[in-house]
């Protein structure tokens, strides 16, 4: 099966950190696949602007090497075809310091414009300052702009505000790359596509669900942005939190932006507080081959947390006593991602004891392997009696749309969403804030409480207490990479 290639329309695109290493990893390389894929038409330009010292020649040395390491080395026609779009600008967003070079390479607006943020939060309103004094922007003129977007509900505000000053709301793309993922997107398709699904998706017929983002590295090289940050910041406010909504959203009267971010939104404000016994932080210490999170982030007494799991209640018709199990942690035993919905087991077994208990389920795989598996039940081949097993229908991509099936990375797509100008897989500002309005308390109490995280050893499952957290009420994860 063969992905059809819409192409987008002619753009420029100017970004901002164009040498940093989002730059370097994920946006250069997507754009090059997607050029190589048809979907960016001729006289498209993409302009990086940074503080480097760099001419056009040493910017398109710099991208070869980046779409190398990325996605290995480049056809030399292609790569030729690709380097004609780029263009590279030294600027610096807290002086005047090359904005009329770049104004001179931006005469017209006759071409799509977006300005890509890939800048710290800090650099936003200067930026945004200079664009408008430097006539660079127009009322069609789209900004992208990556998390944190912010550290709790003010700072929030205070960014919206920042942002607001100089754009109106359909200009902003607040980019998180796990809605630009394909099984994310699937999540929907499967909920609203399939009369199969959308009858069963509430609480008479599902047990509870587990939403489960787990790394196998550390920190790494983000210790001190990660410290001042933890889980909670990094990844439950924003990444568990869309996919907690996808997953619990009313269905949209229609598939467009504004109508799908009410639905997300009324489930955020639907979000009960959490209580303090139904959290569980943790950190991950060394064994033989790595060492602490403290050493990684370089504070002996640092109380920040790596890991995190809880439970929560979404508090209206659809989901009543249906509890959301969340759980993220880095130094875990696998990388994988994926949402798993549990049904109920069958109001009366006519089989007997020795048939034994079963649920359906459906896992919904986001990393390493995307893809969507129901299990179901069947009878134990053999004579002897009615005994039961739970066998997957499964549906991996790879298998299921062939290896020509074009599975584009979550920035290419986004990306060319911006183009469009499609908001529906970008966050809105009230979106944003009311995440915060939920996550502050959660974090403000255990401050209050001077909790300590859970110390969990290194390429495990995460601390016990997770375990017992589930366990209680008579439930159990499923298995990290399983």
């Amino acid at each position: 099966m063969v992905s059809r290639i819409i192409p987008v329309e002619t753009f420029d695109l100017i970004i901002f950190g164009g040498t940093g290493d989002l730059a370097r990893r994920k946006i250069l390389p997507g754009l090059f696949k997607r050029f190589c894929d048809g979907q960016i038409p001729p006289g498209s330009r993409i302009i990086a602007a940074a503080r480097s010292e760099m001419d056009l020649g040493g910017f398109q040395e710099f991208v070869t090497e980046a779409i190398a390491d990325a996605l290995g080395l480049p056809e030399p026609d292609q790569i030729a075809d690709f380097a004609d779009l780029l263009d590279y600008v030294p600027i610096d967003a807290l002086s005047d310091q090359g904005w009329s070079e770049l104004a001179e390479k931006l005469p017209s607006f006759d071409n799509t414009r977006a300005f890509y943020f890939s800048v710290g939060p800090s650099i936003f309103e200067p930026l945004a300052e200079r664009l408008h004094r430097h006539s660079l922007v127009d009322p069609n003129t789209r900004i992208v702009v990556e998390k944190p977007f912010g550290r709790d509900l003010d700072s929030a505000r205070d960014l919206n505000a920042t942002l607001r000053a100089h754009f109106d709301e359909g200009q902003i793309y607040r980019i998180d790359h796990y809605l630009g993922k394909e099984t994310v997107q699937n999540l929907m398709a499967v909920r609203f596509g399939n009369m199969l699904f959308e009858p069963l998706w509430n609480s008479q017929y599902i047990d509870h669900i587990q939403i489960s983002v787990a790394e196998d590295v550390g920190v790494g090289g983000r210790g001190a942005y990660y410290d001042k940050s933890g889980a909670m910041r990094d990844m439950v406010q924003n990444h568990l939190m869309q996919l907690l909504c996808l997953t619990a959203m009313e269905p949209p009267s229609f598939f467009e932006p504004d109508a799908v971010r009410d639905e997300k939104l009324k489930v955020i404000r639907a979000l009960a507080p959490v209580e303090p016994h139904h959290i569980v932080r943790g950190q991950y210490t060394d064994n033989s081959e790595t060492v602490t999170y403290r050493q990684d982030v370089e504070d002996p007494r640092s109380t920040t947390e790596s890991y995190i799991a809880m439970k929560c209640h979404v508090n209206n018709w659809r989901w009543a006593g249906t509890p959301f199990y969340l759980r993220t942690g880095k130094r875990l035993k696998a990388r994988d991602s994926e949402i798993n919905v549990v049904f109920k087991r069958t109001p009366h077994l006519i089989f007997g004891p020795e048939a034994g208990e079963h649920n359906n389920e459906l896992r919904i795989q986001l990393q390493p392997d995307e893809g969507i598996t129901l299990r179901v039940t069947i009878k134990e081949p053999g004579p002897g009696g009615m005994r039961l097993m739970d066998v997957p229908l499964d549906m991996s991509f790879a298998e299921a749309l062939g290896d020509d099936a074009d599975t584009p990375d979550a920035y290419e797509r986004l990306i060319m969403d911006v183009i469009r100008g499609n908001q529906t897989l970008f966050m809105r500002d009230d979106e944003v804030e009311a995440a915060w309005a939920w996550t502050d308390p959660i974090i403000e109490g255990w401050e209050a409480r001077n909790d300590v995280p859970k110390p969990y050893d290194s390429y495990s499952n995460g601390p016990t207490d997770a375990d017992l957290l589930i366990e209680r009420d008579g439930r159990y994860w499923r298995g990290i990479g399983a």
